[in-house]
């Protein structure tokens, strides 16, 4: 049975984009996935299990997956889901939780071989970019009513969302 198909038959699969140019694309041969995971708190909850297991179902029909720790990310938070503002960590606190979630992902996964998995953290690339740079560079490929259509920002419009919540979707 071929990954999508065994996924569909699970029930975990709702939308996708374009399946057959994705099942085209998988039996191509091998591909890169990747799945986020946001150090909002000291350990991953049974829910990222699902997340985890999906990335290990991938690996074992031979595609590499990676693992991306949200380090950068996880010092903004993201509102989806949020009624109000995050609280805001320090960048130790998200450092130290972020090394948990490598822990905890790593026995799930193989990280030798061809398939091998890899474990990514954000901040690498995002905690040097300044605000010009993503100002200028990353920031002018967001339209303003398309960041304002998602449901993350539009259903926070009425009791409030901060510019730094505002523009987590540019960072991810």
């Amino acid at each position: 049975m071929k990954v999508l198909e065994d996924l569909a038959f699970r029930g975990q699969l709702y939308q996708v984009t374009d399946q057959d140019d994705l099942n085209q694309t998988l039996a191509a041969g091998p591909t890169v996935l990747y799945a986020g995971f946001d150090p909002t708190a000291d350990s991953l909850t049974i829910g990222n299990l699902v997340t985890i297991l999906l990335l290990r179902r991938f690996q074992l029909a031979g595609h590499r997956p990676i693992a991306l720790v949200g380090g950068g990310t996880g010092l903004i938070g993201d509102p989806s889901g949020k009624a109000q503002e995050r609280s805001l960590n320090t960048a130790d606190i998200v450092e130290e939780w972020s090394t948990g979630i490598r822990t905890q992902i790593e026995p799930f996964l193989d990280f030798d071989g061809p398939s091998g998995a890899r474990m990514m953290n954000n901040y690498d690339w995002l905690g040097g970019l300044g605000a010009i740079e993503l100002m200028r560079d990353v920031g002018k490929h967001f339209p303003v009513p398309f960041m304002l259509a998602k449901d993350s920002v539009n259903s926070r419009l009425d009791s409030g969302i901060s510019y730094t919540e505002f523009s987590y979707m540019i960072l991810q």
